[in-house]
């Protein structure tokens, strides 16, 4: 009989660290966001959609220069 595996942790100290440190988020937008909001800050395109092209990160940031 295999032993039960425990799932891990969840990984805070990574997740503040990307948040508040890598995008800059303020505390209260980490603290107000939720679960699935934050999931997609970290992981990329949304299921079923790509990544954007070179040209289409191009064309937005002609469109929205900052």
């Amino acid at each position: 009989m295999r032993p039960e595996r425990q799932p891990s942790p969840f990984p805070w100290d990574e997740v503040l660290h990307l948040l508040l440190g890598r995008l800059r988020w303020s505390p209260d937008a980490v603290w107000r966001a939720t679960p699935r909001e934050v999931a997609a800050a970290l992981g990329g395109p949304a299921p079923g959609r790509s990544a954007l092209s070179s040209a289409e990160l191009d064309a937005l940031m002609s469109a929205f220069p900052d």
